[in-house]
């Protein structure tokens, strides 16, 4: 079989997707001339034809070779793409950093890594994920937060331990830190049964606390309002009370629990890569960023 060329194989998806050659050459703003000499060119490589046209306004269909052909081209099609992508990244070097986050960090570590970087690298190409914390994987990702571990061949620096807290409405506690087991039974407004509230929800039982939860809403910001409105307290995790403003409200008191809940906030990043240095420096940064949150009363 003589050679194949991707924008052969190009030309044929988009004809099967859009049913006709002259839809496809207009979305691949070609003559449809030229697209038919496209298929012309492919069908003599594959040895055969690779649509069906019944002429007319009637939608063409694929053969069975063709069937074959398209299913084999769209892996040849996706490996292009992700080699386009990796030329990308390889020639802009320092300039591009994919990476991946969840809420907390989101809200105070990330923007202080995001802040630096484009400080000292004017014009860099910074790319924002969040990811799925019920199964996170790093894939083309150069740095992943992430509080748990992440499959696959990775490495990490732990940025900080995070402990939870409980937040309730003014007086509800007294002052000073609060046994995890007064919280059985007490209202509780929390997240969905997510990964991070089913985890928190197993420690608290696990020091003798079932509470009843009054109010599942998602979002640190809502569950705030809910304790406000004293539809119940909350455990939540101590960076998203840092970047609330709750610790100046006097609405609402805040309260280390005994013993405290707490995960590890990691920075992960693929270990059989090497760390571009725009990557490198983010770590640096995010270790700076966290060691300062700690200082800070």
């Amino acid at each position: 079989m003589a050679d194949v060329e991707l924008r052969h194989l190009r030309t044929m998806a988009a004809i099967a997707e859009e049913g006709t050659f002259g839809r496809a050459a207009s979305r691949l703003r070609y003559t449809q001339s030229s697209v038919s000499q496209q298929i012309a060119v492919l069908e003599r490589a594959v040895g055969g034809a690779v649509f069906d046209r019944p002429g007319g306004p009637r939608p063409v269909r694929l053969t069975p070779l063709g069937e074959v052909v398209l299913r084999h081209g769209r892996e040849l099609l996706a490996g292009s793409a992700a080699l386009a992508d990796a030329v990308e990244r390889f020639n802009a070097g320092h300039g591009r950093i994919d990476i991946g986050t969840f809420q907390s960090v989101s809200t105070l570590i990330l923007p202080a890594v995001v802040r630096r970087l484009l400080d000292e690298h004017p014009g860099c190409d910074i790319r924002l994920t969040e990811v799925e914390p019920e199964d996170p994987a790093i894939g083309d990702l150069d740095l992943l937060f992430h509080d748990g571990r992440i499959a696959g061949d990775v490495e990490h620096v732990t940025l900080l331990d995070e402990p939870y807290l409980l937040v309730a409405a003014a007086g509800t506690f007294p002052d000073g830190p609060v046994p995890v087991a007064l919280l059985d039974r007490a209202p509780l407004v929390a997240w969905p049964p997510t990964y991070h509230q089913r985890w928190l929800e197993r420690v608290l039982a696990d020091h003798g606390a079932r509470p009843r939860i009054v109010f599942r809403t998602a979002g640190h910001d809502t569950i705030l309002s809910m304790v406000r409105a004293g539809i119940g307290s909350a455990v939540l995790p101590w960076l998203a009370l840092r970047g609330s403003g709750a610790s100046s409200d006097d609405r609402v008191g805040i309260h280390e629990l005994r013993p405290a809940p707490s995960r590890e906030v990691r920075l992960h990043w693929p270990a059989a890569r090497t760390r571009s240095p725009l990557a490198t420096r983010a770590v640096d940064i995010a270790l700076e960023a966290a060691a300062e949150l700690t200082r800070r009363p």
